[in-house]
């Protein structure tokens, strides 16, 4: 699986975009998410708070009970505004 993180959410986590293996059991962006958010104090500052963050899979939004499967790519980012 792909993980691509962008704005604060990148600079939180320290990397742009990594390769993990799914852990079983984990079927979910919800489930994802609280797998993640134990991964360390950058990645708990970022997934402590769920909806302050915005998902795609596979390049279309989603929502965090949204299905995964190892070779999604899934990206985290904050909500866009425009003007």
């Amino acid at each position: 699986m792909t993980l691509v993180y962008f704005a604060w959410v990148r600079q939180k986590v320290g990397a742009s975009e990594e390769t993990i293996d799914l852990p079983p059991g984990i079927s979910t962006v919800q489930g994802l998410i609280e797998h993640l958010e134990k991964r360390g104090a950058g990645y708990a500052e970022v997934f402590a708070h769920p909806e302050r963050l915005r998902v795609a899979i596979n390049q279309e939004h989603a929502s965090v009970d949204a299905a995964i499967g190892d070779t999604d790519e899934v990206a985290f980012f904050p909500p866009v505004t425009g003007g």
